[in-house]
């Protein structure tokens, strides 16, 4: 398809397609409920759906608690500053170091994942996530955080796209949709745990906010042991079958990666700027929005944890809600929507100084986390199928790489604004920055979301998938292949 012909036809394939809604309770009970209980052994015959269930798990929990350690430092902001008499703004730069490490991480341990099978790289993930907590919590010094929080980066920027991978590989092509919204709100949900035991850690022992930290570097250990208990996914290991059929696995590794890049650069460019604008819109949204309530309009910590725990409600439903309906009306019409409905939320969200800005909260981050519920299937389906892991966890982490300094940018530009004092604390417009910077990054969205495409329904099974590349050849053995944005086009 040309550039001008699939111009053209961005509005038209925002068509939804309108397919009879599944009923999300038989989805969820077509993966077999014996299998989403099973903890303990690997079965290899395990069948594809229950594979699904057993991933979905393991990747749901790694990813909640992937995300309850990152805001471990965003809800203790002020007392870090405290202890290593800094500022907010050169607090949230550990904020920043994790997130523009991300990618280092994800490069490395999604090539890994894709080369070696998704288990160990996910084990490693963990271990180090057991040391790094540990780690940020015994520092003394600002310059011991921000080293051990850019190390914590790397840590965590290998997990997404594993755990991604993990969980929506297997599962059958109607409960995509449910399961990427469930598997994402791992996030917020991290955010919400988060949230409630900061409440409950932080200050209310002479330690002060070191404790949250030392909690958070348990669940991991018995990730790692429900990890270690599941076997591989299906999808990895009927793709690993065909590069041993191809002689040296190594080799045909190496060439499949050439090949990739030589045919999908223009689609893992795209996918980069897409998960910049998500990760602007949810660290644009979330990161300062407890020192927003706090500083600005004087919350107390029982009003900021209750706010926060409502909102975190919201994501979690939004999620959920948005990814499942995503199986009917589309992937990017899904997204738009959100982005539309987000954006004239931001007035209340930001602005609003009484307790009633709960309400906002629940339905701005039901908007933004409702967009995020579709991400994680729209980019399986759009990755190709030898480095899924790799571009996926890749172009996410490079997006949170462009997006790493929000929180940085929103509290500077937050004390240029500055508001009489509440005693001898100073206070700040963080509510006006956060809605003018949050509205500019919705429009972003909704144009690339206008401009790329979909493959919504796409196999993941390795015969249905671009043949393996064997070693010494450029191209595969069945044709001459298309971009991905080409292919994308046909579909949405």
């Amino acid at each position: 398809m040309d550039p001008s012909t699939y111009a053209r036809t961005r509005l038209s394939t925002l068509a939804p397609p309108l397919e009879r809604a599944p009923n999300p309770v038989a989805l969820l009970r077509s993966l077999d409920r014996r299998q989403w209980l099973f903890f303990l052994v690997p079965i290899p015959s395990l069948p594809r759906a229950a594979a699904c269930a057993d991933g979905l798990e393991v990747a749901f929990l790694a990813w909640t608690w992937d995300a309850f350690d990152f805001f471990t430092v965003s809800l203790t902001v002020e007392d870090l500053a405290e202890t290593f008499g800094r500022s907010i703004a050169d607090v949230t730069w550990g904020i920043t170091l994790t997130l523009m490490f991300r990618s280092a991480g994800a490069v490395a341990f999604g090539i890994a994942a894709d080369r070696y099978g998704r288990r160990w790289p996910f084990v490693v993930n963990n271990v180090l996530f057991v040391v790094l907590e540990l780690a940020t919590a015994f520092t003394t010094t600002y310059g011991q955080f921000l080293a051990v929080r850019a190390l914590f980066g790397v840590a965590m920027g290998g997990l997404y796209g594993n755990a991604a991978a993990t969980a929506l590989e297997d599962c059958p092509e109607a409960a995509r949709g449910l399961l990427s919204g469930m598997l994402q709100q791992g996030y917020a949900f991290g955010f919400l745990l988060a949230t409630v035991f900061a409440r409950g850690l932080v200050d209310t022992t002479s330690h002060g906010w070191r404790p949250l930290f030392w909690v958070g570097a348990c669940p991991p250990v018995l990730i790692i042991v429900f990890r270690l208990c599941l076997p591989e996914t299906a999808a990895y290991t009927e793709r690993d079958a065909a590069r041993r059929a191809h002689g040296d696995v190594a080799e045909s590794f190496v060439a499949e990666g050439k090949v990739a890049l030589k045919r999908h650069w223009l689609l893992l460019l795209y996918l980069v700027l897409l998960m910049a604008g998500f990760n602007f819109m949810s660290h644009g949204s979330q990161d300062l929005y407890p020192t927003l309530l706090a500083n600005q309009y004087g919350f107390s910590h029982d009003a900021v944890t209750v706010t926060q725990v409502v909102a975190n409600l919201g994501a979690i439903t939004g999620g959920t809600v948005v990814g499942y309906c995503s199986q009917t009306f589309g992937r990017r019409l899904s997204i738009i929507c959100m982005c539309i409905v987000g954006a004239a939320l931001l007035y209340p969200y930001t602005f609003v100084t009484s307790k009633a800005v709960v309400a906002a909260a629940f339905f701005e981050q039901f908007c933004v986390q409702g967009a995020w519920g579709v991400i994680p299937i729209h980019l399986m389906e759009l990755s190709p199928g030898a480095y899924r892991t790799f571009v996926v966890g890749t172009s996410y982490q490079l997006g949170n790489l462009i997006s790493s300094a929000s929180s940085t940018i929103e509290a500077t530009l937050g004390e240029r604004f500055p508001l009489p004092p509440r005693g001898t604390a100073r206070r700040y417009r963080y509510g006006l920055v956060i809605c003018i910077f949050l509205a500019c990054v919705y429009a972003y969205v909704i144009v690339l979301v206008l401009l790329g495409p979909e493959q919504r329904g796409r196999s993941m099974r390795a015969e249905q998938e671009e043949p393996v590349v064997a070693p010494g050849h450029d191209t595969a053995a069945s044709g001459e292949a298309q971009g991905d944005v080409e292919k994308g086009a046909r579909k949405g």
